[in-house]
């Protein structure tokens, strides 16, 4: 009896006489073919009931179900003063001291803590411009602990080099780049606040970027910058984006000084970055005193569980971040606490806790326009130091402090390589830029690359202080760069020096 045909029905292999195994040896596809009817089916694991619901988000943040929340309302209540008592001090004697109470009564519409009282919560005709605001981050917040899948959140992996990737916006990078369909608002400002930082980046380099002569946003002389960048990170054109061009590129190296949260996100957020480039090597240093680092001693447990520090004037410094595979101490390479994770033969990341002037010393020489850059992410330039002030007693700018970015930025500009910087509001982006024209040894020491303008890849969620939750922002709103000025020397001829 002739065995039966690939693919045939169920009910044709039944009725088929038994067929012994030495006689299917010759036949590897049928063989195939019976094992997949009979074998047992497999169930599917259903997914765990997520926490809360779509429709059963908001919570007031002192009965949140979930404790960390809870404890950031308790902070928040310490913290906060309350807008109305600082705006009257209606409640204090004319003798004393005008301290404005703190917040303690939770708004029912938005659940933060906002005032001191019901009354003066009703008074306040002011909360009204923010509450919605408020009310979102707040059902942002317990979506991403309610235990639903986040989608949003799957990356997808490298990319197909026939397809090309366009930077206009969000919605066209998430679609040409093969990310899951976001649906909702929601799914926008999750997925938009985790790859903020590596996809600015992207955008700036690549060449498909959105920053172009023609919008204004791209100088002649950051045309040129660029450029030199671009011929490391791209292949000629013509050729295919693959990963065997870069086996003749020289190193990319990506410097993120000031590094605080960026350096806490996961290795595999950061690959985002490289599968824009696949024929390039990048290095990417996290460079700053609030790097996180792994903490080789602390179990899974304790990192899974951080103690929530209140954000107060500088950001906290984020919880240690897992220690990967590779991952080894760098202390003996750099002389500060370090790491490296050599996450892939094409992508590296570095992280060195520690001011950007004890480290400049080790890579001073090796500076390249053609394979270097720095980014600053939301440094805020123009605002007053809490440490530092003039012979007058005033505050001085941080881009002028000498603790702070004032012997930073004119390292940067030696080198010649561009500088990108991103704000977090227009009036920041607008702070920091006017801060260039009085900062010592950077005013008349720079050329423009990116005009200041938004950043087409910011944060969309809104992230709130909890020193005031009247102050929100978005993270790199806005971005602009510059360059260490270029002064080409020109040979005087004989002949003009006559008439000089």
């Amino acid at each position: 009896m002739a065995l039966p045909l690939r693919g045939a029905s169920r009910s044709t292999v039944l009725r088929s006489r038994y067929i012994p195994r030495q006689q299917l040896t010759c036949y590897p596809s049928c063989r195939r073919t019976l094992f997949n009817l009979f074998r047992k089916p497999q169930v599917k694991a259903k997914e765990p009931a997520p926490i809360l619901s779509q429709d059963n988000l908001f919570h007031p943040l002192s009965k949140s179900p979930f404790p960390p929340v809870r404890v950031r309302a308790e902070a928040i209540k310490k913290l906060a003063a309350c807008p109305v008592c600082a705006a009257e001090h209606s409640h204090l004697h004319a003798h004393t001291k005008a301290q404005p109470k703190a917040v303690s009564f939770e708004c029912p519409d938005c659940g933060w803590p906002t005032h001191c009282s019901e009354e003066h919560w009703d008074q306040d005709e002011e909360h009204a411009k923010y509450c919605g605001r408020l009310r979102e981050v707040n059902e942002d917040e317990h979506d991403l602990r309610s235990g639903r899948k986040i989608r949003e959140f799957e990356l997808p992996g490298p990319q197909d080099s026939e397809t090309a990737i366009s930077f206009a916006n969000w919605d066209v990078f998430w679609y040409t780049r093969g990310f899951p369909s976001m649906d909702t608002e929601r799914s926008r400002r999750h997925a938009s606040k985790l790859l903020t930082y590596p996809i600015t980046i992207g955008s700036v380099l690549h060449e498909h970027s959105y920053l172009t002569l023609n919008n204004q946003r791209l100088t002649p002389e950051g045309s040129r910058s660029l450029a030199a960048l671009r011929t490391t990170l791209h292949v000629p054109p013509g050729a295919p984006e693959t990963e065997e061009a870069s086996a003749t590129k020289p190193e990319v190296r990506i410097f993120i000084l000031g590094a605080r949260a960026e350096s806490s996100l996961p290795a595999h957020v950061w690959e985002q970055l490289h599968m824009l480039f696949p024929a390039a090597i990048l290095h990417i240093f996290f460079v700053g005193p609030q790097v996180s680092l792994p903490d080789f001693a602390k179990s899974k447990k304790n990192m899974k569980n951080p103690k929530y520090v209140p954000n107060i004037y500088n950001p906290p410094t984020p919880p240690p971040i897992p220690v990967q595979k590779f991952t080894r101490q760098s202390i003996d390479r750099y002389n500060v606490p370090s790491y490296t994770t050599p996450y892939n033969h094409q992508l590296t990341i570095t992280g060195m806790q520690a001011n950007y002037v004890d480290v400049h010393a080790q890579f001073q020489e090796t500076f390249d326009p053609y394979t270097d850059c720095f980014f600053l992410f939301n440094p805020g330039f123009g605002f007053p130091s809490p440490y530092s002030t003039d012979d007058a007693g005033n505050a001085l700018l941080q881009i002028a402090s000498p603790t702070e970015w004032g012997p930073v930025v004119p390292l940067l500009l030696a080198t010649k390589c561009p500088i990108f910087v991103t704000g977090f509001s227009p009036a920041d982006v607008e702070r920091d830029v006017r801060s260039l024209s009085t900062a010592p040894g950077v005013a008349g020491e720079f050329d423009w690359v990116v005009t200041p303008g938004p950043n087409a890849f910011g944060s969309e969620k809104w992230e709130v202080n909890d020193f005031d939750p009247r102050v929100m922002l978005k993270l790199n709103w806005g971005i602009w760069g510059i360059r260490g000025q270029r002064r080409d020397i020109r040979e005087k001829s004989s002949f003009s020096s006559i008439f000089s």
